[in-house]
């Protein structure tokens, strides 16, 4: 018998995506003055679903690589970051990330408490 279950695999997960997601973000800001620099985003949300209809050993697996972003419009530099939409990308995921993260520990307090270690 597993101590976490599917959900707390995934969870952890997405915690892993989003902060996958967080280094692409900042890469882009970093590079948002660079002639020809393409956006970059990880898709976590994508990955995980689909990682989850093969239950946790699809979970336990799931990768989280940078793509470039095709959607993202071409500044005349040939650059497709935004700062103003990078910026808003970056506050939204940080709230994701701290939302993942207090639901995890919550469900790992519950867990110890009905593990009498708490």
């Amino acid at each position: 018998m597993e101590l976490y279950d599917t959900t707390q695999l995934a969870l952890e997960k997405a915690i892993e995506g989003s902060s996958a997601r967080q280094q692409a973000i900042a890469a882009n800001l970093a590079n948002v003055d660079t002639p020809g620099y393409q956006r970059v985003d990880v898709d976590f949300h994508s990955t995980l679903r689909d990682a989850m209809a093969s239950g946790s050993d699809g979970v336990a697996g799931a990768a989280f690589t940078p793509q470039r972003d095709a959607t993202a419009q071409v500044r005349p530099d040939g650059s497709s970051v935004d700062a103003d939409v990078e910026a808003a990308a970056q506050a939204r995921n940080g709230l994701e990330y701290e939302a993942l993260v207090q639901i995890s520990k919550a469900r790992i307090d519950i867990l110890e408490s009905a593990m009498g270690t708490r």
